[in-house]
């Protein structure tokens, strides 16, 4: 058996009259009712006390998970537009243009390595290295 602690409480009559209601079920007493009552009171204020600590943290967390859909969007809808417009105004190959077309391809393997190389370092950059270091150099 547990250690019990003997305490005296004041409730308002109303209170006290639902009380004894529901102590005078079979199998119920005053203190498992108010002991079960008092442990779900302080079970949710712990709760309480723990989501107000991390609400900051993700609403901050939200705030960024949002900047980045975002962002992700804008580079998207940057990189749609540049395809549109390279479609628009590069002429067509002929069909028998065999040289143009194998350095389409060449180009376009170059850039598909080029964009492999990036992602498995995690390199994060707009251009290539050495194009942002030939500005510096002039």
């Amino acid at each position: 058996m547990t250690n019990k602690v003997r305490h005296q409480l004041f409730l308002p009559a109303d209170l006290s009259e639902r009380l004894e209601k529901l102590a005078a079920k079979p199998g119920a007493s005053k203190s498992s009712i108010l002991a079960d009552a008092l442990t779900a009171w302080l079970n949710r204020q712990a709760a309480s006390e723990l989501e107000a600590k991390f609400a900051h943290r993700l609403d901050r967390m939200t705030l960024a998970l949002g900047r980045i859909e975002r962002d992700g969007h804008v580079l998207l809808e940057s990189l749609a537009l540049f395809i549109r417009y390279e479609l628009a105004v590069t002429p067509p190959l002929a069909e028998n243009d065999k040289a143009g077309r194998a350095q389409a391809r060449a180009r376009f393997e170059a850039f598909v390595a080029r964009v492999g190389e990036a992602l498995a370092s995690g390199e994060r950059h707009l251009a290539p290295p050495t194009l942002c270091n030939a500005g510096d150099a002039s």
